[in-house]
């Protein structure tokens, strides 16, 4: 059995798809990319597929990992390109990587986010992301099946700080970005929970619901503040293995041999 390890995207208005609504996607591009899955036992057997930390419906992200487990081996990329065939526009496998490491998920402890809040100056963004980072403890309400539930979203947040807009909007159109890098803690602390204490220590309100997108995620680096490439390992330890029996004998074979 083969393991690969891919890397996708929401993107454009596919950001409000929900994960099941993804996994449905996902399966029927592997049945038409006739890719050989391995199939779980029982009397409703399903395909091999390992999701890891999806991002919360209506939020954008360049940076979703799966794993899904094949009968056959296969060439990663090869396989990326079958499967963005046979995907919609927006979700896009953009890396694979034959999985020769352990332990994935493990391996996401942080995002990085990026929220654009239309409608606010960067300087109300920024005074009140001092507000927030100088707070110890930001308590925000978030509504559960279980009903209201409180906790602290200050303390799952490594990194906040507000930027300007992108150079393509007008000058005079108020636009700030934030650029957010969470730890993955339970409970779980989302970019709307840090708007949400930004509103309750800062009165910081935009217009218009802010346009949020998960950039990265991975293992935390403490060093700068940000997060490193979960696949790294897996790419790494592929470029470290010795050939196999079937590589060398194609490398020996006369050029112009079948």
């Amino acid at each position: 059995m083969q393991r690969v390890r891919l890397r996708y995207t929401k993107r454009g208005r596919l950001r409000f798809t929900s994960h099941r609504d993804f996994q449905r996607a996902f399966e029927r591009a592997l049945r038409r990319a006739e890719v050989p899955m391995a199939y779980s036992a029982g009397f409703t057997p399903h395909p091999k597929v390992s999701y890891a930390n999806a991002a919360p419906t209506g939020t954008g992200s360049e940076a979703e990992y799966l794993e899904i487990a094949l009968t056959e081996s296969r060439d990663p990329d090869k396989l990326r390109e079958l499967l963005n065939e046979s995907l919609p526009d927006g979700l896009d496998i953009t890396d694979a990587v034959e999985a020769r490491t352990s332990g994935l998920a493990e391996r996401l402890t942080a995002s990085v986010w990026e929220l654009r809040l239309d409608g606010v100056p960067l300087g109300d963004a920024e005074r009140a992301v001092k507000v927030f980072l100088a707070a110890e403890t930001v308590e925000v309400q978030r509504r559960t099946k279980n009903g209201m539930r409180s906790f602290d979203a200050r303390g799952a947040v490594a990194g906040l700080q507000a930027l300007p807009h992108q150079a393509d909007r007008p000058v005079d159109d108020a636009c700030a970005i934030l650029r957010l890098v969470v730890r993955h803690l339970t409970p779980a602390v989302r970019p709307d929970d840090v708007l949400s204490g930004l509103r309750a220590v800062a009165d910081l309100a935009p217009p218009v619901p802010a346009a949020v997108t998960r950039l990265a995620q991975g293992l935390f680096d403490e060093e700068s503040g940000t997060v490193t490439d979960p696949l790294a390992p897996d790419r790494e330890a592929v470029m470290a293995a010795p050939p196999t029996a079937a590589g060398l004998a194609a490398a020996k074979a006369p050029k112009g041999s079948a």
